[in-house]
């Protein structure tokens, strides 16, 4: 018997197979085990919604930011500019009805609040923030200022 059982059908899997994605249950078989896993806890629930995956990159115009937010309505996310320069994503994903003659065989899809702030640099430009929202994946913009280059002035020497 596995530990880890494989989502391969017709391949044995063990701990070691970097491909088993199911983790073994040690509640599976006993009587409360059914009651637990019918009704998804909202620990678990929250847990993988509450870090939103978020990219940060900087290119010589402005800051860029994608998150992917599956399922999400551009309602449901806010992304506000707060004291002190900071960029401030949340939003919240809504809990799905439970009927109750539902059975739950897993529960992995993650709702609940979340937030990520960004302290931006002094560059950014956040008066001039915009945000748009594509297929799930929102997409921040902060413009950067521009560099000055230092004027240099040629001094003659006399002499």
């Amino acid at each position: 018997m596995s530990l880890i059982p494989s989502f391969f059908r017709n391949r044995r899997s063990n701990v070691f197979d970097p491909f088993s994605l199911d983790i073994w249950d040690p509640f599976e078989g006993f009587p409360f085990s059914s009651t637990v896993a019918n009704v998804p806890s909202s620990s678990r629930e929250t847990s993988a919604f509450a870090n939103a995956r978020i990219d940060w990159k900087e290119t010589p115009e402005a800051h860029i930011f994608k998150a992917d937010l599956p399922g999400l309505k551009k309602e449901e996310v806010k992304v506000e500019v707060v004291e002190g320069g900071v960029l401030q994503i949340s939003g919240e994903r809504s809990k799905e009805q439970e009927e109750k003659n539902d059975k739950w065989h897993r529960v992995e899809r993650s709702s609940g609040k979340f937030l990520r702030r960004f302290r931006m640099p002094e560059n950014a430009k956040t008066d001039q923030v915009k945000a748009s929202m594509e297929n799930g994946v929102l997409t921040v913009t902060v413009p950067k200022e521009e560099v000055k280059k230092p004027e240099v002035k040629s001094i003659e020497i006399s002499g």
